[in-house]
């Protein structure tokens, strides 16, 4: 799938400073130490291939939603692992516009890495304010900006448009590499699709399931997800967590599917358990196995079940491409997250089978399962919403202001 908009590799950079607009929205553990450094490690190709051309790298971004300078969410900590990950000294200024930043990049070495502050310090940045992006690019004196935070192209910030308007504009490495991963598995996807959606919501992920009705050969349900569609199909789900208000959106979905491919064959297309792991969020409790059919008003369901744990495994181990987007029970606690294992496992072992693993929770786990740093899958995706937008095929404002390349 070829990319629409230039890159990196297409404009002559060597020696010229660049500003880069990265993702280093990282989570951070109770102790405020980062837990899971995936963005950054993400961000190292662009950032590896600027230097390799004497460039003078400047990064901004985001972490978390601070009111006001919040010291807990300084960019000062991020920092600090990206200069452990580069191997090379990370010059950070505690601001993102202004005398002091001209300075600091005035003194930089040629050859460089300097942090900005955390953009979100200053609500102009959410407000995709003009002006303060035309401080940064000025204070900057950046010939080129760079996009490389794939998980914010799907907000108009100032950070991901305005500034576009002031400098050059292109793509990074990771996000040319995220938009035509997701877009050709959209699009042009290697027969057989699955696409295995969980997570909480149904009302959070309508326009890609409806998406995948129209392009996959298989949709698989789980996590509490697929207690909104048991429900839906007239099981008694107890006390387990579901959406009492989207019978219609069901219809819809359902009417889609049966057109789609008739209404004898919908539930082999739209697959849910047919069993689930009951328990308690209570870190001691242990799952026990029933039927859909025997759920009782008093349980709570938290995983799929063995058999269907099973059966997913099965239907993808032929696929050419698989989707996953959303765990598939309550992953945080061991006992429940065996469905979501044994899936991370399936696709772990099919090299054959591009696998492309949603953000957010989905990316998270897979990330502390797979030994190997999420390289047994074809892609982890460092976006939630913004994966989820792309595949159900929303405009991301991020990319669309981006330079355009003559294909």
């Amino acid at each position: 799938m070829s990319f629409f908009k230039l890159t990196i590799r297409d404009v002559p950079l060597k020696g010229k400073t660049v500003l880069v607009r990265a993702d280093f929205n990282v989570p951070l553990a109770i102790d405020g130490t980062i837990s899971d450094d995936l963005r950054i490690k993400a961000s190292l190709p662009t950032l590896t291939y600027l230097l390799d051309r004497e460039c003078k790298v400047v990064i901004i971004g985001h972490l978390g939603r601070p009111e006001g300078r919040d010291p807990k969410l300084s960019f000062e900590q991020v920092g600090v692992r990206l200069a452990q990950l580069l191997g090379r000294d990370v010059r950070f200024v505690d601001d993102c516009k202004g005398d002091k930043v001209y300075q600091a990049i005035k003194r930089a070495p040629a050859v460089s890495v300097t942090l900005l502050e955390n953009l979100r310090y200053y609500p102009e940045e959410e407000a995709d304010d003009h002006v303060f992006a035309q401080e940064i690019a000025k204070s900057t004196g950046a010939k080129y900006f760079v996009q490389d935070g794939f998980g914010v192209v799907h907000r108009a910030h100032a950070s991901t448009h305005a500034i576009t308007l002031c400098i050059p504009s292109v793509s990074g490495l990771l996000l040319e590499r995220e938009y035509t991963t997701i877009t050709g598995a959209m699009l042009a996807p290697k027969h057989p699709l699955v696409a295995v959606l969980g997570g909480a919501k149904v009302s959070d992920k309508i326009s890609v399931i409806e998406k995948f009705v129209e392009v996959a050969d298989t949709i698989l349900i789980g996590g509490a997800m697929a207690n909104t569609f048991l429900a839906y199909k007239g099981y008694d789900m107890g006390k387990s967590r579901r959406e009492p208000d989207e019978q219609d959106v069901l219809d819809r979905i359902y009417q889609a599917a049966a057109k789609k491919v008739g209404a004898d064959n919908v539930d082999e297309f739209i697959v849910l358990p047919v069993d689930v792991a009951i328990g308690s969020t209570d870190p001691s409790s242990t799952r026990h196995n029933v039927s859909v059919a025997d759920i009782g008003t008093q349980d709570t369901a938290l995983d799929i079940g063995d058999a269907s744990i099973e059966t997913i495994a099965r239907r993808v181990k032929h696929a050419s491409t698989v989707v996953w987007s959303g765990t598939l029970g309550y992953a945080e606690s061991p006992e429940f997250a065996h469905g979501s294992a044994r899936l991370a496992l399936a696709l772990a072992s099919q090299p054959h089978t591009i696998s492309i693993i949603g953000g957010g929770d989905t990316a998270d786990f897979v990330l502390k399962w797979d030994m190997h740093g999420g390289k047994s899958f074809t892609l982890v995706s460092t976006g939630g919403s913004a994966s989820l937008e792309l595949m159900a095929g929303v405009t991301l404002p991020g990319i669309e202001s981006l330079l355009d390349a003559r294909l």
